[in-house]
């Protein structure tokens, strides 16, 4: 019965294995989730999920496989199944306060339960707040919103407030874990944080704790040790595509910068429009009498540079093949040329995109800029810039 589900976790892009699947038929065979659709959720993920990025993915398999639970009517439950009278008796015992037993062996157990909602539903002629009779809110009658009852039934209430009712894998409380969402500035941060390389140079600015235990144990006085402050040593070169087709992801781009000028102390910015050419921009206004010349930027900035261009790869293919085929000017040489020269000073280089990868098949410019880039090209996801980052380290 769960071979549909599954399948549903392999087509929602959860990695899971045979193995797992059959450790999670064990655990639903060794009665670890019986009668508790919370418990068998639970048992479900820990199971089958091994990465915290897949758990917002398994949520919605989840919610696909066992859509319609939430509308299950008490008759269809007690049609369906026969609950053991010595299993509810247990779970009472395990749950309840002596009085609150009392109080549902008063109603005469679950099928009392279920049979007092029916009359209640067909006595009760407005609505009734606060009480422990009617069917209201705010109150511990069994039946209701906003109030509690350790075995109610939650009637008008669009979320749970005790957790006793609610489908915890509707929340979602891990969809910006899923390394294939776009990337906000923290994401950004924490994958750009793998390129980072830590050295000590300069003059001794901070204690050195270690050193003075040590110092202190050898000498026999406290001898406070000082050391060279840490600081990033890596140098990155940054290129935007800006304008055009390149507007819409005007704020994601914003994302990238502020996270990459967070994480990097020596960062170059530079601007450009569709592709390299033999100028660049300093300032993203791109005016053409503020251009930089490509060549400075080529003998200025060392192969020890991580060079990254950031931009969706769209244009005609003759902006990169042809000179002249520059959209805003007359370029002398074809766009490729600049671009391999580039590759070529700084052998860390990195293309990302911002357009989701599926589509990259449909533009011949998008094909021969990965070309040119030996295939380093990545899409802005966090599994994109993740994979990115470890290739240009």
């Amino acid at each position: 019965m769960f071979l549909p589900f599954f399948e549903t976790l392999r087509k929602t892009g959860v990695p899971v294995s045979l193995r797992e699947f059959l450790a999670f038929l064990e655990g639903m065979a060794a009665g670890l989730a019986t009668y508790d659709v919370e418990g068998f959720y639970y048992l479900a993920r820990t199971a089958m999920v091994k990465d915290e990025r897949h758990i917002d993915r398994f949520d919605r398999a989840f919610a696909e496989a066992f859509r319609g639970l939430d509308a299950i009517t008490p008759e269809q439950v007690l049609d369906a199944i026969d609950l053991p009278a010595d299993w509810l008796q247990k779970l009472a015992e395990k749950h309840l306060t002596a009085e609150e037993r009392a109080q549902i062996q008063a109603l005469g157990g679950f099928d009392a339960l279920m049979e007092t909602l029916k009359q209640r539903l067909a006595e009760q002629k407005g609505r009734h707040q606060g009480g422990n009779k009617w069917i209201g809110t705010a109150g511990t009658s069994p039946f209701g919103a906003y109030g509690y009852n350790p075995e109610g039934v939650r009637i008008g209430q669009d979320g749970s407030r005790h957790q006793r009712a609610v489908k915890v894998w509707d929340k979602r409380e891990f969809r910006n874990l899923d390394d294939q969402i776009d990337l906000g500035t923290r994401n950004i941060k924490i994958a750009l944080r793998a390129l980072r390389k830590w050295a000590r140079d300069g003059a001794a600015q901070e204690f050195d704790l270690d050193g003075t235990i040590d110092a202190t144990a050898r000498t026999g006085w406290l001898d406070v040790q000082t050391r060279p402050e840490r600081r990033n040593a890596v140098k990155v070169l940054i290129f935007f595509d800006i304008g055009g087709s390149m507007d819409p992801y005007i704020r994601v781009m914003e994302e990238l910068f502020s996270a990459a000028r967070s994480e990097f102390k020596h960062l170059v910015p530079f601007y450009f429009h569709n592709c390299l050419y033999e100028g660049v921009w300093r300032d993203n206004a791109r005016r053409w009498d503020q251009q930089t010349p490509t060549w400075e930027v080529l003998r200025s900035y060392g192969p020890d540079y991580r060079c990254i261009f950031v931009g969706d790869a769209a244009m005609s293919p003759y902006e990169i093949l042809h000179p002249g085929g520059a959209n805003e000017h007359w370029n002398p040489e074809a766009g490729h040329v600049w671009l391999e020269r580039a590759c070529a000073q700084w052998p860390h280089h990195l293309w990302i995109n911002p357009v989701p990868q599926p589509h990259w098949q449909y533009t011949h410019s998008t094909r021969l800029i990965a070309e040119i880039f030996g295939n380093r090209m990545v899409p802005m996801t966090l599994e994109g810039l993740t994979r990115g980052i470890k290739e240009i380290r």
